[in-house]
């Protein structure tokens, strides 16, 4: 959704990704996640920004690059047609959905839509829709059939969505009314349009735009369906832990992203990483999530982009130390399309704004760190990675961990500084000399 949250080079062997034959364990009893998931990372496309045409056909031509990147899933930003009725800028913001069974003229078609999962799929990569299950458009038909499957003010009329209200961080979603989750037509209806996008175009999951905002018993019906259809991997965006224990595979991380911007700002330092690792923040319940919860890693995303501040502004030169911490701390690692690319700017959320697509300059890190967590299993997601074992450096300027899965080990110091760091660290004798936000990862 468009809105605030909460607010030395790397030495490493490029390794082709080779991903495990695909098998599925139902959840929730330990949580167990498809097989392809375990050392997967993901990443995000904005269909409108990513090419001058803004279509699914023009995008399909990166595929075979993003493959070479290392690129396991890919998550679709909704591509349904846009309401009309109170539209945001001139094109409308992406999550206000007038018609959840289309593709939006200005994307393409259906037909379009299938042969993007099925080249993809072809390639090896696996494909998610993001969806809007909280909210409509306007001038979604439901508004005039359906009144009841809306929430209705005191006078019995649908209204726009105000999103945290009664405090600081209040907004007011003019451009959407919200479902009523207490109607069971509602519900029925809206499992069969998701079910709709598996059968007709062969996607592999969703991202579920504030999934907390829905019903969770919702989320848990609508996988248990969705699966019997076809395995399938479910993102939230929200960070509870009862989301995991049927619907989801992974939540939001924005808590290392957090740690990670004011690191890069100079207000903290491997004293505040070592915190997180000892200490990892808990739900809004105040629950700790289970090793086997898929937590999402990143940088940015789309809201962060475009509501927060482009990588430039967030991070600087500091850039690349942060992404190697975002691929190697515990979690899925989510690379925003275009961050390969420098994305230095904040994209547009209503209007057309075409990234800068022109050269590549972060790809060879991404494509190293992507390979990494591949051929390591110390890396990967969930309960089938390592644990996080810190290192002293002797210096609250150098961060160092090691995590070890049975004889397989990685080991990462990083410069959280923007000055030369002197390093003293056993694990890694040869490592002296940092430069300012230099790195050095050890994985033999």
């Amino acid at each position: 959704m468009r809105r605030r949250h909460f607010n030395l080079a790397a030495s490493l062997t490029p390794v082709l990704a080779c991903l495990p034959t695909m098998s599925h364990a139902a959840l929730p009893a330990a949580q167990t996640h498809l097989d392809w998931t375990r050392s997967a990372n993901i990443y995000e496309v904005n269909i409108r920004q990513y090419t001058p045409e803004g279509t699914l056909r023009a995008f399909m031509a990166h595929l075979p690059r993003l493959r070479r990147m290392g690129v396991d899933i890919l998550w679709l930003m909704p591509i349904q047609p846009i309401g009309l009725q109170e539209r945001k800028g001139t094109l409308g913001s992406y999550y206000s959905i007038r018609d959840y069974t289309a593709v939006n003229p200005e994307f393409g078609t259906l037909d379009d839509a299938r042969a993007l999962v099925r080249e993809a799929h072809a390639m090896g990569f696996k494909v998610i829709l993001d969806w809007v299950a909280n909210h409509t458009a306007w001038d979604h038909p439901w508004t005039q059939a359906h009144t009841d499957w809306y929430k209705l003010d005191a006078k019995g009329r649908i209204f726009p969505v105000t999103f945290n209200a009664g405090t600081p961080q209040v907004e007011y979603w003019t451009d959407v009314v919200a479902l009523n989750y207490a109607s069971a037509a509602l519900r029925r209806a809206m499992i069969d349009a998701m079910a709709f996008w598996v059968r007709e175009a062969d996607f592999d999951g969703f991202r579920c735009d504030v999934a907390g905002l829905v019903p969770t018993d919702f989320w848990d019906h609508a996988r248990a369906e969705l699966d019997a259809i076809k395995p399938m991997f479910m993102l939230a965006e929200w960070s509870e832990v009862d989301l995991h224990e049927r619907a989801f595979d992974m939540t939001y991380g924005w808590d290392l992203t957090d740690v990670l911007t004011k690191v890069a700002k100079g207000q903290a330092d491997a004293r505040d990483l070592a915190a997180w690792v000892r200490q990892p923040p808990l739900s809004k319940a105040g629950q700790a999530f289970p090793k086997s919860a898929y937590r999402m890693r990143f940088t940015s995303n789309h809201d962060h982009n475009s509501w927060h501040g482009h990588d430039g502004e967030l991070y600087g030169d500091a850039f690349p130390a942060m992404a190697v911490l975002a691929a190697t701390l515990p979690g899925m690692p989510l690379i925003l399309g275009g961050q390969e690319a420098g994305l230095r700017k904040r994209l547009a959320f209503f209007e057309k704004d075409t990234m800068d697509l022109s050269s590549f300059p972060h790809e060879a890190l991404y494509t190293r760190l992507l390979a990494l967590k591949h051929a390591h299993p110390a890396l990967w997601n969930g309960q089938y990675g390592a644990d996080v074992e810190l290192l002293d450096a002797g210096n609250p300027a150098v961060f160092a961990f090691r995590r070890r899965q049975g004889s397989d080990q990685v080991t990462v110091v990083v410069n959280v500084s923007d000055q030369p760091q002197d390093v003293a660290l056993a694990a890694l004798p040869g490592v002296q000399r940092l430069a300012p936000w230099a790195w050095q990862i050890d994985a033999p």
